[in-house]
């Protein structure tokens, strides 16, 4: 009976003290409340990053995928692979087109985004990756046929290059 008769005590003493201190009590709640709502400026942030680090092309990622994809062909061991590129990344911009009939011109125009506090960026419609111009593959395995041929078929459905743009050779 002891550990209830302090309970009722405590709880005497908490009601005493939220009628006196209701005001205080009211802003700790809403102070409480207010950091637990999120902010919204980490979330634009982030959504602002992923797109252009999720667009950008980087031959040295790629060219380590293959690799690592290639090296685990039954055969072929451990494979380095270096990849050439005819052209590099582009961008297709938005443009308006302006056609007079009569006289058959046009005028084009970039798209162009104004962004408050006068900075402007262009209007990107399609972004284009490189295109492969090469690969040479270097492998332990690169001297049997069957692994020559498993890895030039796989080069070539993961890259696009036909099988005369693939050269493999045998490694250490």
């Amino acid at each position: 009976m002891n550990g209830r008769e302090t309970l009722a005590r405590l709880a005497g003493k908490i009601k005493e003290t939220t009628k006196a201190y209701r005001l205080v009590w009211l802003v700790i709640l809403a102070g409480l409340v207010l950091l637990a709502l999120p902010s919204g400026k980490e979330e634009e942030a982030q959504e602002e990053e992923t797109p252009a680090s999720a667009t950008q092309f980087d031959l040295a990622a790629m060219e380590d995928r293959l690799a690592q994809a290639l090296s685990r062909i039954d055969g072929a061991g451990e494979v380095t692979v270096v990849l050439t590129l005819q052209d590099g990344p582009r961008q297709v911009l938005a443009q308006n087109v302006d056609r007079d009939g009569e006289e058959g011109r046009e005028q084009t125009e970039t798209v162009v985004l104004s962004r408050g506090s006068g900075s402007q960026e262009t209007v990107s419609v399609q972004e284009l990756y490189p295109s492969y111009q090469g690969a040479l593959l270097v492998c332990p395995g690169g001297d049997d046929p069957t692994v020559r041929l498993k890895l030039t078929e796989a080069t070539s459905a993961l890259t696009g290059l036909g099988a005369d743009k693939i050269s493999i050779s045998k490694g250490k």
